[in-house]
C-alpha cells in the first residue's frame, strides 16, 4: 500500500482547512451571569492542541468534573465548562505536567489516518519547549481567572 504522509503546518492555509486540523480556545466566563459574556481568552494553536492530548494533559485534567453536553468532560470537538472552585486543582495538574515535561524533546506524531480514497497519514511535529511555553501562559491565565473568580469554558 502506498501512503502519503502530510506533516500539518500551522502556516499552511490548506492544512488549516483539513478536518483533522484542530485548535481551541479557553475563555473566562461567569456561569452566574444572566447573559453569556466572556472576560478574556487564551488561544490554543494546532501545535499546542495536539500536545495537550499527546502528552496526557487532557487525560489528567479529566479527573476534574467538567460539564459538557456529552458528559465526557474535556475532549476533542466538545465544549466543556469548569467551575471556579476547581481551578486550584486544575493549576496543580498543569504544574505537574510542566514539571515532568522534557523541554528538549521533539517528535513527530500521528494525529490521523485516512484509508480511502487515498491512504494518507496526518502527522504533527511537536516541540516540547514550545509546549512548555504554552503551559506557562496557561498557568498565568488560569491563576488570573482564579483571582478574579471566573469559570472557564473550553471550546475544543
Amino acid at each position: 500500500m502506498q501512503v502519503t504522509y502530510i506533516v500539518l503546518d500551522d502556516h499552511n492555509p490548506l492544512h488549516r482547512e483539513l478536518s483533522i486540523y484542530r485548535t481551541g480556545i479557553i475563555q473566562r466566563i461567569c456561569m452566574d451571569d444572566a447573559a453569556y459574556k466572556t472576560y478574556g481568552s487564551l488561544e490554543v494553536d494546532g501545535h499546542n492542541y495536539a500536545a495537550c492530548f499527546h502528552y496526557g494533559l487532557v487525560e489528567s485534567l479529566n479527573r476534574l468534573p467538567f460539564l459538557s453536553e456529552s458528559g465526557s468532560g474535556l475532549e476533542s470537538g466538545e465544549e466543556a465548562l469548569l467551575h471556579r472552585s476547581r481551578l486550584a486543582e486544575f493549576l496543580c495538574i498543569v504544574k505537574e505536567a510542566l514539571a515532568t515535561l522534557d523541554n528538549t524533546h521533539r517528535e513527530t506524531i500521528l494525529v490521523g489516518w485516512q484509508q480511502e480514497p487515498v491512504a494518507i497519514a496526518y502527522l504533527r511535529a511537536l516541540d516540547a519547549e514550545r509546549f512548555a511555553t504554552f503551559l506557562i501562559s496557561l498557568l498565568h491565565f488560569v491563576e488570573e481567572s482564579e483571582l478574579q473568580q471566573y469559570d472557564l469554558e473550553f471550546l475544543w
